[in-house]
């Protein structure tokens, strides 16, 4: 459990870059509810670790920047009642966020233009359509 979070097969944060912290957790919980820290939140510095590379802390600087709170980025898990299960939950939430901000952008797409047989195609239509309502205009069934 304790131990570096792996992000990715290519990044790994070591342990001592990351930070813990327990409180009560909310909900029902029986009778160690007001007794037991069941709640884990872990913090991770974005700005200013050093197992990031710089090209990938810009990256994920951008991309975070509304979860980011002066550069560190903090989940929290509470749903289960251990809080072993918390930790591992956070841990997990933790990971999955970094690896999408972490993510390569995808490629910008290329404009294509239609091919001359499909606005063909597309202006034949039109023309039966306008001829369909243009045949139903004359008659009159009174």
């Amino acid at each position: 459990m304790p131990g570096p979070l792996v992000v990715s097969r290519s990044l790994t944060v070591p342990e001592a870059e990351l930070s813990w912290r327990f409180s009560r957790s909310s909900g029902p919980g029986g009778q160690s509810v007001n007794t037991t820290d069941s709640r884990a939140e872990l913090s991770f510095d974005v700005g200013r670790a050093p197992s990031l590379p710089e090209h990938l802390r810009r990256r994920a600087l951008a991309r975070l920047a509304g979860r980011l709170v002066d550069g560190v980025l903090t989940v929290a898990a509470s749903e289960h009642r251990s809080q072993l299960h918390n930790r591992e939950a956070a841990e997990q939430r933790l990971a999955q966020v970094l690896r999408e901000a972490l993510a390569p952008a995808p490629p910008l797409r290329r404009p294509t233009r239609p091919t001359r047989g499909s606005q063909e195609r597309r202006l034949a239509g039109k023309r039966r359509r306008s001829d369909v309502k243009r045949g139903r205009q004359g008659r009159s069934d009174d």
